[in-house]
């Protein structure tokens, strides 16, 4: 049985130490400016701490040995738990940011010094900036030679790593338009851009919970692996000298780092019963050694 998440959530510890941090600050600074985008940004900063430890409660959790009732272990723990992280983005930062907005739009007051702001957000550039790199750093690993980065991170199958990176670009964005709003508020003497800022940090919240949420639905329902897996997995067993055609090939991911593969077969009609059952041992053989993410093989003929 494989683990349910590869390695060390390194991405997750790097951003709860990240967004807690910064959460502290952005509200000392919202609590002495009355910046509405800076509040937003405090909510979104405690929204984001939340949704790490669900991240880490998934990741133990999907770690648990197979039992009775989940015979294939609990790797497909963490998919849920990173869909409830996206729907508290989307309801807690994404909906509280936009109703700040609204309400600062309603009945805006201007910021009487933005100093508090300017050292927050710049804190907040370096602390999501160091974990936003420690969590492009986790997706590196596992891109393929000559995959592009969105590839890489459309196809990756741990949301500790995706759901992490995400967060992070959105939170490295909304720091950039909060100062801008800030900026602009102050500079045109137009308080109503903080509370513009607001909306525009929620919008960047939802369509990134929205992401979120695609990704876990597939991972949930039953994504198969990667292409290159199958393929792989396919070229093996069609070159066995025993197997005469590979009728059907099925994949399903139950964790990151668990694949459970079934493989119906046609065999050589010379073959006899023993030498069936010796060419099923010897694939598994040689699936499991070429491929340890595979936990799971059913093949039949």
């Amino acid at each position: 049985m494989k683990s349910g998440s590869s390695g060390r959530p390194l991405a997750v510890y790097g951003a709860i130490a990240a967004n807690f941090i910064v959460a502290v600050a952005k509200f000392v600074a919202a609590i002495f400016t009355g910046s509405s985008a800076m509040l937003s940004e405090g909510i979104h900063s405690v929204a984001d701490t939340g949704n790490q430890l669900l991240l880490l409660l998934g990741i133990t959790r999907g770690r648990l040995p197979p039992d009775e009732l989940h015979p294939f272990g609990h790797g497909k723990e963490l998919y849920f738990w990173s869909l409830i992280v996206a729907i508290i983005l989307f309801g807690v930062g994404g909906g509280m940011s936009v109703y700040e907005g609204i309400i600062h739009l309603q009945h805006p007051s201007p910021i009487e010094d933005a100093t508090w702001n300017y050292v927050v957000l710049g804190l907040g550039v370096v602390v999501e900036g160091a974990a936003w790199v420690i969590a492009l750093r986790e997706i590196l690993k596992v891109r393929r030679e000559g995959q592009s980065l969105w590839r890489a991170i459309r196809t990756s199958k741990d949301p500790a790593v995706f759901t992490v990176l995400g967060e992070d670009s959105a939170a490295l964005m909304g720091l950039i338009v909060a100062f801008l709003g800030i900026f602009l508020a102050q500079r045109l003497n137009m308080p109503a851009l903080d509370g513009v800022a607001s909306l525009v940090i929620g919008t960047i919240l939802i369509v990134v919970a929205g992401y979120l949420a695609y990704e876990s639905r597939d991972l949930i329902i039953g994504e198969s692996a990667d292409v290159t897996l199958v393929q792989g997995i396919r070229g093996l067993v069609k070159n066995d000298p025993a197997v005469q055609e590979i009728e059907r090939l099925l994949t399903m991911h139950l964790g990151p780092r668990d694949v459970l593969v079934a493989i119906e077969l046609s065999f050589r009609p010379d073959l006899s019963g023993a030498d069936i059952e010796e060419t099923v041992d010897r694939l598994e053989r040689k699936i499991g050694d070429e491929y340890p993410i595979v936990g799971h093989i059913f093949i039949e003929g």
